[in-house]
């Protein structure tokens, strides 16, 4: 059997980004500057705080009025009701609420905390500012995908990763919000196993597994390297976006 090894990088240099910024000029210097030489199936992974931040993603709180049913929800949880409001306004269900705990189905279909609605690493303004998720993360991938694959001459991957915590199971990892020029989730159903049985159910989330892996990289506190280069994955199915990682209502047997 062939020895296999993945190669996770962090790019340093990558500046506080500002709403406005082009991120995919700004990734791509951070490449050069490592004098890595970008191959055909390379993969960055791209924290999500920088391409909200790009995309200008801010809501300040003091211009929120909550509604009642904001206030409701805040008298359960203990959170600011400006802030309840702002992530139900990005949410289309209360999963479960209590003391410092919201748990919403956020609008493109994650089932997360806060609806990914952040205050950490944000940067201070004199506001109060808070930051949403990216708009569209899969049209942000393919985006940024378009742009480096034509500064790099070669076709590579991107994923945006976020922390989420976990059912059933303490601390956060690494997911995939958004993927481009990588499947996803790929089947093996039908795959024959060791002993030569065929798999009958398994899918494997490949976008979540590098994100998660970048995560180790990539910190989650004050380290300052968002942006990760992935060398050495290999995959043989066909390219599909984030959103096939969301699994649909009428299959969650837990909401």
């Amino acid at each position: 059997m062939e020895a296999r090894t993945v190669t996770y990088t962090a790019l340093p240099g990558i500046p506080l980004i500002a709403p406005g910024d082009d991120l995919a000029a700004i990734i791509a210097e951070a490449v050069k500057a490592t004098e890595i030489v970008p191959q055909h199936g390379d993969v960055l992974v791209i924290a999500q705080k920088i391409v909200s931040k790009a995309e200008g993603r801010y809501v300040d709180l003091a211009r929120v009025t909550p509604t009642a049913r904001a206030r409701e929800v805040a008298t359960v949880t203990g959170k600011d009701p400006r802030l309840i409001e702002v992530i139900l306004g990005e949410s289309t269900e209360v999963v479960r609420q209590h003391k410092d705990v919201l748990i919403v189905a956020h609008r493109l279909g994650y089932v997360m905390a806060n609806a990914g609605v952040d205050q950490s690493n944000v940067g201070a303004d004199g506001g109060e500012r808070v930051l949403l998720l990216p708009e569209n993360p899969d049209a942000s991938c393919a985006a940024l995908k378009a742009t480096l694959d034509r500064a790099f001459g070669v076709g590579i991957a991107v994923v945006i990763n976020d922390s989420f915590g976990r059912a059933w199971r303490n601390g956060v990892v690494g997911v995939a919000l958004g993927a481009a020029g990588l499947p996803a989730l790929q089947s093996l159903v039908g795959a024959p196993d060791l002993f030569g049985r065929a798999m009958r159910m398994t899918e494997v989330a490949i976008a979540d597994e590098v994100a998660a892996a970048a995560s180790l990289v990539m910190g989650q506190a004050a380290e300052g390297t968002p942006v990760i280069h992935a060398r050495g994955l290999r995959w043989e199915a066909a390219s599909c976006n984030a959103a096939a990682l969301i699994r649909p209502k009428h299959m969650d047997l837990f909401r």
